[in-house]
This record gives C-alpha cells, sequence and structure tokens, in this order.
C-alpha cells in the first residue's frame, strides 16, 4: 500500500512539492501518516504573489458571503471532530480525548469569527473644526504570513487564519513541519469552503526556506508567529527590517502558586493538569509549582500519590492520559533537563524516566522535583515537556516575588481561598493572564490571550482583540454640506 501525499494549495491549486517530508506517529514511530510536501523559494513567492493579486478583491467582498466561507469551515470542523481529533493525535501524540476538543475549538473559533465579520465597527466623532465630520475605520492590513508551531496543531492556526481572512486579509499559511497533516486538512476544508483563489494558500516546508521567503519579500505586509523564543527574536529583527507589522507568542515558564490555604485537592489537579496534560508540551504549562512551607510537604505527597495514576502509552488508546513527546529531538531536550536539575541539586522526586511501550515511541514518564530555587536552570528556561518543579517560599509575598522572577510573562495561577490573596495575585502578577483555583494551561476561544515581557510581542490574539493585529485604522476628514 503506498503512502499518500498531500499539495501545498496556491492560487487557488493543489500543487506538488519541491521535495516530500514523512509525518510521523510519535506513538508508533513505525506509522507514516503520510507525505507531504515541501514548498521551495518559487512555491513561496508564487503564493505570496497569487495572495497579493487576490487581496484588493477579497478586501472589498461582501461581508455576508465571507462570514458564510467562515460559518462553513467552522461546522465541518466540528463534524468532523472524532476524524480529525483522530489525526492530530496521530501526529502530534496528545491524547484523543485532547486532539477531539482541540478540534472543536478550533471550529468553534472560526464560528466565532464569522460573526465578526458582521459586526465591524467604526466610528463617526465631530471634528473640533466647525463644517467638518471626522469617520475612523478598519482596513485589512494586507498580506499575512502566518507561522504556526506543532503543538496545537489545528486550534492555533485557527485562531491566526480565522480573524486574518475575517478582517479582510489575504494568507500564506506556513505550518510546523511536525505536524501537516491537521493544517492540510484545514486548507482542504477552507478550499472547499469557496474562498476565492489565492486568498488562503499553504506552504508546508521548512522555516529557513519557507518562513525565510515570507520575511524577506516586500509583498508581505504583516507577520504572525508562535514558536520559541529564539526563533521569535529573530522574525522580529527581520519584520522591523522589512518594515512588516508583527505578532509574536513565545515561551513561558509560568508560575502556579500554592497558599497554606489552599485546597490540597483543588491545588494538586490545577498542577498535574497544567504541569503534565498534553505531554507539557503547552507555552501555558505551569512549569514551576511555588508552595508555601505550611502545605508544601502535604502537597508534595499529594502529587506524587496523584501521578503514580497517570497513565502513559499510545495517545489514540483509550484510558491513556498523557502521550508521547512529539519527537526524538524535544525527548532529548527534556532528558537533558531532567539531569541538569539534578546536577544543580534539584531532587527527582518522581518520574523522568523514558518508557517503553508496546509500540516504538517517544514515551517519557512525568517528573517532579523538589527542593529546588528560582535561579536554576529547570526554573529560568522553558523545557516544554512534562517536567515541573517545586519551589518552597515561606509565604504570600516570597510566593508573589518568586512569581514574577522571570523573563517570562505569559500566565500566572494561584490556588487559595483567601480573596484577598486572589485578588491581589491577579493585579500583581506579571502575566498577560491570570488563573484561580485553575490550571495555568486551558483557555476559551473568544477572549484574548497573550503575555508580557519575553512570552509575547504586540496584539493580542483571539476575541475582538485580533482586530487591533488584522486591520490598521484610517482616519477620514470630510468637509459637510
Amino acid at each position: 500500500m503506498s503512502t499518500p501525499q498531500y499539495q501545498n494549495l496556491i492560487g487557488g491549486e493543489w500543487v506538488a512539492g519541491a521535495t516530500w517530508t514523512r509525518d510521523i506517529n510519535p506513538s508508533d514511530t513505525n506509522d507514516v501518516i503520510g507525505e507531504y510536501a515541501q514548498a521551495d523559494v518559487a512555491q513561496t513567492t508564487a503564493a505570496i504573489a497569487a495572495a497579493r493579486a487576490a487581496a484588493p478583491a477579497w478586501a472589498a467582498s461582501n461581508i455576508q458571503a465571507r462570514a458564510e466561507m467562515l460559518e462553513k469551515a467552522g461546522l465541518e470542523m466540528v463534524a468532523r471532530k472524532d476524524e480529525l481529533g483522530r489525526l492530530l493525535s496521530r501526529e502530534e501524540g496528545k491524547t484523543l480525548a485532547e486532539g477531539m476538543g482541540e478540534v472543536v475549538r478550533a471550529g468553534n473559533v472560526f464560528k466565532f469569527f464569522a460573526g465578526e465579520v458582521l459586526r465591524r465597527s467604526g466610528e463617526l466623532l465631530p471634528s473640533v473644526r466647525p463644517g467638518i465630520d471626522v469617520e475612523i475605520t478598519r482596513e485589512p492590513v494586507g498580506v499575512v504570513g502566518i507561522i504556526a508551531p506543532w503543538n496545537f496543531p489545528s486550534a492555533i492556526p485557527a485562531w491566526k487564519i480565522a480573524p486574518a481572512l475575517a478582517h479582510g486579509n489575504c494568507v500564506v499559511f506556513k505550518p510546523a513541519d511536525l505536524v501537516p497533516g491537521s493544517s492540510w486538512a484545514i486548507a482542504d476544508i477552507l478550499h472547499r469552503a469557496g474562498l476565492p483563489a489565492g486568498v488562503f494558500n499553504l506552504t508546508m516546508g521548512r522555516g529557513s526556506v519557507v518562513g525565510e521567503t515570507l520575511l524577506s519579500d516586500p509583498r508581505v505586509d504583516a507577520i504572525t508567529f508562535t514558536g520559541s523564543v529564539e526563533t521569535g527574536r529573530k522574525v522580529a529583527q527581520k519584520a522591523v527590517a522589512g518594515m512588516k507589522k508583527f505578532q509574536l507568542e513565545m515561551g513561558g515558564k509560568n508560575p502556579l502558586v500554592i497558599l497554606d490555604d489552599a485546597d490540597l485537592k483543588v491545588a494538586v489537579e490545577a498542577a498535574v493538569n497544567g504541569a503534565f496534560f498534553s505531554t507539557g508540551q503547552r507555552c501555558t504549562a505551569s512549569s514551576r509549582l511555588i508552595v508555601t512551607k505550611g502545605i508544601h510537604d502535604r502537597f508534595v505527597e499529594a502529587m506524587i500519590e496523584r501521578m503514580k495514576g497517570l497513565v502513559i502509552g499510545d495517545a489514540l488508546k483509550a484510558g491513556v492520559h498523557i502521550g508521547p513527546v512529539v519527537d526524538q529531538s524535544q525527548l532529548n531536550q527534556d532528558l537533558f533537563y531532567i539531569e541538569e536539575a539534578k546536577k544543580e541539586g534539584g531532587k527527582l522526586a518522581f518520574g523522568g524516566n523514558r518508557l517503553e511501550r508496546e509500540t516504538p515511541g517517544f514515551y517519557l514518564e512525568p517528573a517532579l522535583f523538589t527542593e529546588t530555587v528560582n535561579t536554576m536552570r529547570i526554573n529560568r528556561e522553558e523545557v516544554f515537556g512534562p517536567v515541573a518543579s517545586v519551589i518552597a517560599v515561606k509565604d504570600y509575598d516570597e510566593a508573589l516575588a518568586v512569581a514574577n522572577d522571570t523573563e517570562f510573562g505569559l500566565v500566572g495561577g494561584i490556588c487559595t481561598t483567601s480573596l484577598k490573596y486572589a485578588s491581589h495575585f491577579r493585579k500583581a502578577a506579571q502575566t498577560g493572564m491570570v488563573m484561580v483555583n485553575l490550571p495555568t494551561a486551558g483557555v476559551d476561544y473568544h477572549v484574548p490571550f497573550g503575555g508580557r515581557k519575553g512570552s509575547s510581542y504586540g496584539a493580542r490574539e483571539q476575541g475582538r482583540y485580533a482586530q487591533e493585529f488584522f486591520t490598521t485604522v484610517k482616519t477620514a476628514y470630510v468637509a459637510a454640506g
């Protein structure tokens, strides 16, 4: 049986790649999902040209028709959640329940922005000068280059693509190499939803080829990127050099503060979910567990007991709580940080072992470190795996200081029954998002997403706030009469 091949979408046509790459199942490396086209510079340039040619008509297109296309795409994603969720879990490694949930979220994002097409707003103001009206409107940015990561292969592309299209922009989309299947499915759905040729283009391929071309071509007006801090900084430098609008979502080293008065069960569930579910491969993962001394020992003991009950295995199997790490490179990185934490004096209280299962895959037992301090590498750098460390502190004030002592600022969480401390933390946490008695991971699709400091740069993603990036403001002065 031959391996299926999937092409790029350029100018409304499916185009074979200059080369091909294989999509491998991290739960079973013998399972090849398909071969996916790899665009070269010429094909990426052709996609940009197609988007530029389609931009004027799409910006002026009927908003009812535009809304219906996005609604149709969103409805299909939700209707196919079982199939597409299985594909997502098969190529990325998160459990089937998580994969299906992500696909539903992606569909809901498209449905939300279908509504946003019809909720366009502006302002009509009097001028300070007599006889003049001032009209403030929003217009599309133009051609948007989208560079997405591998850890949320349906949701993150959706929350970039949907608002871009809703606000009248044309798109050239480069998904992550590790997870092309979910992105191809989105492209196929949008293509069949009736988007005009060139409005949406899929260019799968290497970042050094496709990404570099998007950044260097002057016909690309804006770049939205989610990925590593190192790559994000390079994207920023090149976008500035080309005078492109840009938006970055990067890393996190998110704190979950657990105070003495916390409900222990609530705290443990929040920590386990935030730190280890989705194999810890979330920028919102709570990798620093900052625990006050009165509850510290009970919390650690309860965490270990809870972790003993976690089932690690094939993402597609029933009863599995945590799937594999996405690939060998990421597994190597996780194991490296585990060894570094040991060298720096951290105590491996539980887990951290490479696991073998029935099928060859990248399985890692979630790791919990204790006796760590905030200056250790394990608490300064993003591991991006199922690895969490406990930092003991004496009280709330020290907990807050440690929580904010990081170059990142995506999300912070606190577990407490005190309204006083919960309210203060919401205001004092130097993060873009705050969770109270909840896991740090897990956000809604209709509200803004983003952080501060080294985690994010530019306008927020999702919800109505997405218009800040995907539109530009025009102010018109009109002489009355």
